[in-house]
Order: structure tokens, then C-alpha cells, then sequence
């Protein structure tokens, strides 16, 4: 049995490719999709890739994820890892571990993105990696 990895992806990050590439590069979220699949394959492992720009779809997916036995939740939540408490709330109320991922490095921003309430609740964050960031987080998450 081929164990799964949801990948979920916040706010606007359905605009990659366009949207400010000097800070988010001109990969698409299929792009990543795309590679993120090919190196689960090399692991053993599948990857169950969403996008959505409304907060409770990303928690109820994270309740499915425990549902459904998953071996782990690589995040992006966008703005909402400013923001969400109630990210926070989910990725502590369920018991698959949770890995945050961030294409630009949050620190090096705004200081309003300094903070990170899905970090606090995360078992690893990786940011500043673009894309590569997401097949980091795939490699910890294999060994998890």
C-alpha cells in the first residue's frame, strides 16, 4: 500500500508563474505538482496536491488527512500562516505530522510575515527554497 502525502497550498498560490516572480519565481503550482510527483514515485510514496484561497477547505482537508491515514501534510497556507489560528488548531488536533513550506524566506519580508501560527504547530518549516523547498519537505516527510 502506496502511503500518501497531501500537499495543500493556501491563498493565491493558484497565481504562481505570474504573480510577483522576482519573490515566488515563474514555476506554476502544476510545475511544482509535476515534480513533486515524480520524486514521491522515487520514494514510494504518492502525492495528493490541492490549492484553495478559502481557509476552511485547507483545515477540513487536514481533518481528511487524518481520516484517511495519511503520512504526512506538506502546507503552504500563503498569508494564512500570518493569520490562521485556526491552522494552528488543526495541525494541533490531528496527529499527522505537519511540515510547512514557504517558496520565499518570510523572515527576509514584511514584518508582519515574521510570524508563523502554522510554524509553531508544524514538525519542520522550510522556506527560501523555491520550489525545491516542496521536495525537501517530500524527503522529511518520507522519513517520517
Amino acid at each position: 500500500m502506496t502511503q500518501t502525502i497531501y500537499v495543500l497550498n493556501g491563498p493565491n498560490l493558484n497565481l504562481l508563474g505570474t504573480r510577483e516572480p522576482e519573490i515566488y519565481g515563474y514555476d506554476t503550482l502544476d510545475d511544482i505538482a509535476g515534480m513533486m510527483e515524480d520524486h514521491a514515485r522515487g520514494l514510494g510514496l504518492e502525492v495528493d496536491v490541492r490549492q484553495s484561497n478559502h481557509e476552511g477547505h485547507l483545515i477540513d482537508w487536514m481533518h481528511e488527512a487524518q481520516a484517511e491515514g495519511a503520512k504526512a501534510i506538506i502546507i503552504n497556507p500563503g498569508a494564512y500562516t500570518h493569520t490562521s489560528i485556526a491552522l494552528f488548531d488543526a495541525a494541533k488536533s490531528i496527529k499527522v505530522p505537519v511540515i510547512e513550506v514557504h517558496l520565499s524566506d518570510p523572515l527576509k519580508r514584511e514584518e508582519f510575515r515574521h510570524i508563523s501560527y502554522v510554524g509553531m504547530a508544524a514538525v519542520k518549516s522550510i522556506t527560501g527554497q523555491g520550489p525545491k523547498g516542496y521536495i525537501l519537505a517530500l524527503d522529511h516527510a518520507a522519513t517520517l
